[in-house]
């Protein structure tokens, strides 16, 4: 694996991100931060990730907001 010592999220998955962001905001205050439909109706992690590998300015979103509070 090569290494990247400038990428802060290097080794971590966006379902790991994902679900801290969860367990740290829930989903009310997570769709209010970013806001997007999937975290608004009916949000899962599964249905979460499969639009946020699809949709690269959501994934953005996401990781900044995830970075932001480490």
């Amino acid at each position: 694996m090569q290494e990247q010592p400038n990428n802060k999220l290097h080794g971590i998955t966006l379902e790991t991100i994902l679900t801290e962001l969860v367990a740290k905001y829930g989903w009310p205050e997570l769709g209010y931060r970013i806001r997007i439909n999937c975290f608004l109706e009916d949000p899962s992690i599964k249905s979460s990730l499969k639009f946020l590998r699809k949709t690269d300015w959501a994934r953005k979103k996401v990781e900044e907001l995830y970075l932001k509070g480490k």
